[in-house]
């Protein structure tokens, strides 16, 4: 777990991009794609349930507002594309989650890609650019993740990260019925690098 809660830290726009991706602030134009993505049940397959419009709409709303209170936060992604706007492709980012967690206080790094991009890397990358805010400006000292444990293509996004997952951590959702089938969790930990973080 973060030593201290990371302050307001407003992330320069550099951390935020890759070679294929780019992490931004939320736009209204990023509403219809957001909407369809949190629609598709192949892609909410691990999630409680879709999501419907106002629903959707409602999540970027406290995002963004997020990222306006405190500097940081869930970013939508997008390609990256010289010198314009790319397509909204999915959200990658950090959040401090508000449920009673066995391990929190904690920030978890979370990232969610709609279907026609999967399989090309573009997550990894992005979360790769959300580690290095975490570990880099906001000088955290431990990240984590966690999802159902059935959720393999996550989890392996997890590993290839470096995260490690200890099954003692494992834990059962609260938000989660008792007996739902996604309730237990698995939970994965990265520490920050030795010497990497620069002073707040």
């Amino acid at each position: 777990m973060p030593a201290t809660e990371p302050p307001f830290a407003l992330v320069d726009p550099a951390w935020l991009q890759g070679p294929r991706v780019r992490l931004r602030p939320w736009r209204p134009a990023d509403l219809a794609p957001f909407a369809a993505m949190s629609a598709d049940a192949q892609t909410m397959a691990y999630f409680l349930s879709t999501l419907d419009t106002a629903a959707s709409e409602a999540m970027v709303q406290r995002c963004q507002a997020l990222i306006e209170t405190q500097g940081w936060g869930l970013w939508a992604m997008e390609l990256a594309s010289p010198g314009a706007d790319g397509p909204f492709i999915g959200l990658c980012g950090l959040h401090r989650p508000a449920w009673s967690l066995p391990f929190a206080p904690c920030i978890e790094i979370s990232w969610r890609l709609a279907r026609p991009w999967w399989g090309r890397g573009l997550a990894r990358e992005a979360a790769g650019l959300a580690l290095a805010v975490g570990f880099g400006p906001l000088a955290l000292d431990e990240i984590v993740a966690f999802t159902t444990a059935a959720n393999q293509r996550s989890r392996a996004l997890m590993v290839r990260l470096g995260m490690r997952h200890d099954p003692d951590d494992d834990f059962d959702h609260p938000a989660l019925p008792d007996g739902h089938p996604l309730q237990r969790h698995v939970l994965y930990r990265l520490a920050a690098p030795r010497g990497a973080r620069p002073q707040r």
